[in-house]
């Protein structure tokens, strides 16, 4: 079922993290509804407005690390490319900074 997917380490966390935190916001939200409010960002959000801002700002997080991880490897020359763990870490603290200041 899942066989058009490379599942490693990294990224089944990515998605169990991602799955957890739709249940957990869902469960929070029925316990205790929200007003916006208004953070760093330039407009007035709910939880679940931060929530899908902080996701997609994840997933961009994690593209963008793909993507320059070859060339990571060169500048600093490494002698392989850096752990995909960084840029989770990274994705984490960025979706962490937004649900809390955003």
């Amino acid at each position: 079922m899942f066989d058009w997917m490379v599942w490693t380490t990294p990224v089944a966390v990515f998605f169990t993290c991602i799955a957890l935190t739709l249940v957990g916001m869902t469960v929070w939200e029925i316990k205790a509804p929200n007003i916006k409010r208004k953070g760093f960002l330039p407009i007035a959000t709910t939880r679940g407005d931060r929530l899908f801002i902080g996701l997609l700002s994840a997933a961009y997080i994690n593209l963008a690390f793909v993507g320059l991880a070859g060339k990571l490897t060169q500048w600093f020359r490494l002698d392989a490319e850096p752990s995909i763990w960084i840029s989770f870490v990274i994705s984490m603290g960025a979706l962490a900074l937004i649900m809390r200041k955003g």
